[in-house]
């Protein structure tokens, strides 16, 4: 007895495609709802503007 035989990927390919009918069939009554929007649109956070003070000594200063 072969492990690998031809019966069995038969087999493996007659469970898929029955599952995949199954599914199909169970979830009909969601396909009306496929076009729709999955999540509401992103919108980004307001963020205040607030001016950051810097310490003289962090300053670097450009000689010319």
């Amino acid at each position: 007895m072969a492990l690998f035989t031809p019966d069995l990927y038969r087999n493996f390919g007659i469970g898929f495609v029955a599952t995949a009918l199954a599914l199909g069939a169970a979830s009909i009554d969601d396909w009306s709802q496929v076009n729709a929007d999955f999540a509401p649109a992103a919108q980004a956070a307001e963020v205040p503007f607030e001016p950051v003070e810097v310490a003289p000594e962090f300053l670097i200063e450009v000689e010319e």
